[in-house]
């Protein structure tokens, strides 16, 4: 017993001495050679404080509904249920170093030929023309972490379960954000809608007045039928209207997890638009505030702890085991101890010789696997760049046109009244009316899409830089 006990110390001392053996490559960020400021920003700033999205929405309805998709939307909770998963899974990996402990009972009888050395030799010692044989045993297994293969499976199940919380927050922030702009879009349908009704309400009243014309002989059929065709086009845009605002209200109940039905909303919300509380700072903050591009990273530490378990698979395997029970061909002996006790002690040693290539054409696969990663990590970092760029560009030249727009409607406006006025004293035509109203329902609708613009872009860049994980 002594000798065994010497002999499992020496082993134990040697496999110790090996476990520095590490032949995983550690992970090393890729060089991404970051611009020094985003396009269309003239003055950069290193601040990175970014509001959470309850402040920066300023709509208490669609902060309501924003909570209520956060709440209710089922990709989110596929999305936590996937965190759970990835969590017992790390869990698991961070247990791999210990040993296996596994408990045996087994009872057989077997019938040995008679013209056999064992069949011969258990009739003539036991007086039967059968074996038996019980057994009870604990068998205490552990491989040497010689190739460092735990750490690497931590490491790797860790970034699985980190990529798959970013990708979350990720979903979250695409969820905000399209609830938001749904909310906006529901609100530019009701202002259309509004401006539908005021050009058919001018424009019966314009028929109304050119009816009493035609009655008097001031006028011919022909401006009555374009006028009502005028009337009829404005009508028109009516269950036009309807129908987009019921669409929308449709799928923006569904993205907050409820069945189509009408959703409740400011009048006076693309009035609303979020100030920018938020600084842009530097392109390279976008690579500890954008969930996606930190899920991307971890995607390559995955990636690299994962070839490195496939390059430790090459290399020899040391395995420990130790087994202690009692065994007796009597069951009335079983369990006279000691004398049924048994011990065993095997120290194992894999070394994978040929293996038709296999293990080396995983780890060639797991290296490209790590190169695709990073082609992919960097990918996303080019994308995040350009969101910002994208909205930043978006935002500007909204106000450029916003302005533009201003300014036409106060020209458009007076055109109108003035229109009407001339044509009541018979200094204007028909056509010249028509015109002044197509153009005043045309400015008016185009005023909304910019406006819509604007929110929209303002949302996005807030979600581009990395705002609604909060």
């Amino acid at each position: 017993m002594k000798h065994i006990q010497k002999n499992m110390v020496a082993v134990i001392f040697l496999v110790t001495a090996l476990t520095s053996c590490v032949v995983g490559k550690k992970y090393k960020r890729a060089e991404l050679e970051m611009p020094e400021q985003f396009r269309n920003v003239e003055v950069t700033t290193g601040d990175t404080v970014i509001v959470p999205w309850k402040s920066f929405f300023k709509d208490p309805l669609l902060t309501d509904l924003i909570e209520k998709a956060l709440v209710k939307n089922n990709e989110l909770k596929t999305a936590m249920l996937t965190i759970e998963q990835l969590n017992l899974s790390y869990r698991q990996a961070r247990l791999s170093i210990l040993p296996s402990l596994n408990f045996a009972l087994a009872g057989s009888r077997s019938y040995l030929s008679k013209k056999s050395l064992n069949g011969s030799i258990s009739e003539q010692f036991l007086g039967t023309p059968y074996m038996d044989d019980y057994s009870t045993s604990l068998a205490l297994s552990w491989e040497a972490d010689i190739w460092g293969k735990t750490a690497m499976r931590k490491a790797g199940a860790q970034a699985d379960l980190l990529a798959q919380q970013q990708n979350k927050l990720a979903i979250q922030t695409r969820i905000i954000t399209q609830v938001a702009q749904a909310y906006y879009n529901l609100i530019s349908f009701d202002q259309q809608l509004e401006i539908a009704r005021r050009n058919v309400a001018l424009s019966d009243s314009t028929l109304t007045i050119m009816n009493m014309q035609f009655k008097s002989g001031q006028i011919n059929s022909l401006a009555i039928d374009q006028i009502t065709a005028q009337k009829n086009t404005a009508e028109l845009l009516l269950p036009l209207t309807h129908q987009s605002i019921e669409l929308q209200e449709n799928a923006l109940s569904i993205l907050c997890g409820e069945f189509p039905g009408s959703v409740e909303r400011s009048a006076n919300a693309l009035d609303m638009e979020p100030e920018a509380p938020y600084s842009l700072g530097i392109p390279a903050h976008l690579l500890s505030r954008r969930p996606d591009v930190k899920a991307a990273e971890l995607s390559v530490m995955t990636a690299n702890a994962r070839a490195g378990l496939a390059k430790a698979a090459m290399y020899p395997a040391f395995s420990i085991t130790v087994q202690s029970g009692a065994n007796s061909f009597k069951a009335s002996t079983w369990f006279n101890l000691p004398g049924s006790i048994f011990n065993n002690l095997a120290v194992n040693l894999a070394q994978p010789i040929f293996q038709k290539r296999e293990l080396k054409t995983a780890y060639e696969t797991a290296l490209l696997d790590q190169q695709k990663m990073e082609v992919q990590f960097k990918q996303t970092v080019l994308d995040a760049v350009g969101d910002v760029s994208n909205a930043l560009t978006r935002s500007k030249h909204a106000d450029e046109r916003m302005a533009v727009v201003e300014s036409r409607t106060a020209s458009l406006q007076k055109a109108n009244k003035d229109a009407i006025m001339l044509y009541k004293s018979g200094m204007a035509t028909y056509i010249e009316v028509i015109t002044a109203q197509s153009n005043a329902l045309q400015n008016d609708v185009e005023a909304i899409s910019i406006r819509l613009d604007k929110l929209n872009a303002v949302t996005d860049l807030y979600r581009a830089i990395g705002g609604g994980v909060q």
